[in-house]
């Protein structure tokens, strides 16, 4: 079997700092080789992989102002699907635009749907939904108007985190800036606490980062770090006293949930979207409705057994357990 993986071409596979879809196809990538499988990874020309490696785009077109987008879309996309009858299955990590090619080719196509930016996205999925296989990654991600042949949950390596037995002292909010991500409604959780809070991502709307974050921004209570790494990334987490998710939309997955957990750090996240599915309540968090109810439980995160954080997301969310599942989707679909 030789599997074809479609990867974003905006930022490197595996990401150096922010890239969701990146990290998943890049982990679903090497999975399947650490499996013995062969796998061809369609992405940026820098990225990183222990299988064969195919681009046309030399870097990512995220880290060059000068690359449009759409056209670099539309040419890393084509460079796999010209040469798709070498593969006996395509991956595809890169959302709705690959579909417009599944009726053409002959190897079929499998499509992770990694959440839907809007619903003007869904005409395209239901065009295709009789003649290619979507998984999605949460129950509560799936469209009524579509067809699945599986839920996945996304997989993180384990090797970049560590179990930290010990819990932190300070609260931490790991995401992209946003008003979707609660940022905003994170600082007002550790205010009202009067805990130290960090924050660490990518700055996704620069105007809700001048108006809802900067001005409580004083590198003592309330710390804004950039966006980071996973060398960073471990540390942060596993010494977290609770991580804050307080999302303002129906999030389909959250890797920084998992993440957390597995390092050992409970979290508090709004109940919405996938939330419900990957916490499990009173155990290894708390799934709240608002801010206040947040502050509430807030003061009994340390009775949380931090192993059992652990346990519960090495169980779940790893890379090789969401390597089996798409595995058993493959030879689905290949009969």
């Amino acid at each position: 079997m030789h599997i074809a993986i479609l990867s974003p071409a905006a930022w490197r596979t595996p990401p150096r700092k922010y890239g969701p879809w990146e990290q998943i196809a890049s982990n679903t990538a090497e999975g399947l080789v650490k499996k013995g499988m062969k796998v061809t990874l369609f992405a940026s020309g820098d990225s990183i992989t222990g299988s064969e490696l195919e681009f046309i785009c030399e870097k990512p077109y995220s880290e060059n102002p000068d690359m449009d987008p759409k056209v670099w879309e539309c040419l890393h996309i084509s460079h796999l699907m010209e040469q798709a009858n070498r593969f006996d299955l395509i991956h595809n990590h890169y959302d709705f635009l690959p579909l417009t090619y599944s009726r053409l080719i002959k190897p079929p196509m499998i499509t992770t749907i990694h959440g839907f930016s809007s619903t003007r996205i869904l005409p395209v999925y239901k065009k295709y939904n009789n003649s290619s296989y979507y998984v999605s990654i949460s129950n509560s991600d799936r469209s009524p108007e579509l067809e699945y042949i599986a839920t996945v949950y996304n997989g993180i390596r384990t090797n970049e985190f560590n179990f930290q037995p010990h819990q932190g002292k300070y609260l931490l909010f790991f995401g992209r800036i946003h008003h979707e991500k609660g940022t905003y409604e994170s600082i007002q959780i550790a205010r009202a606490l009067g805990m130290k809070l960090i924050i660490a991502g990518l700055i996704q709307d620069q105007h809700y980062f001048n108006e809802k974050v900067k001005p409580f921004i004083n590198n003592e209570d309330i710390v804004y770090i950039g966006n980071v790494g996973p060398q960073e990334r471990d540390p942060l987490l596993g010494h977290a006293c609770a991580l804050l998710h307080p999302i303002n939309f129906e999030e389909p997955f959250g890797l920084s949930v998992v993440e957390a957990m597995y390092c050992g750090t409970p979290v508090v996240a709004f109940k919405r979207g996938s939330m419900p599915e990957l916490i499990c309540q009173e155990k290894t968090g708390f799934l709240v409705n608002n801010a206040d109810e947040a502050i509430e439980v807030l003061a009994d995160i340390k009775k949380l057994d931090r192993s059992f954080c652990h346990q519960w997301a090495k169980e779940r969310f790893t890379m090789e357990k969401m390597v089996e599942d798409y595995i058993q989707v493959y030879n689905r679909v290949l009969g």
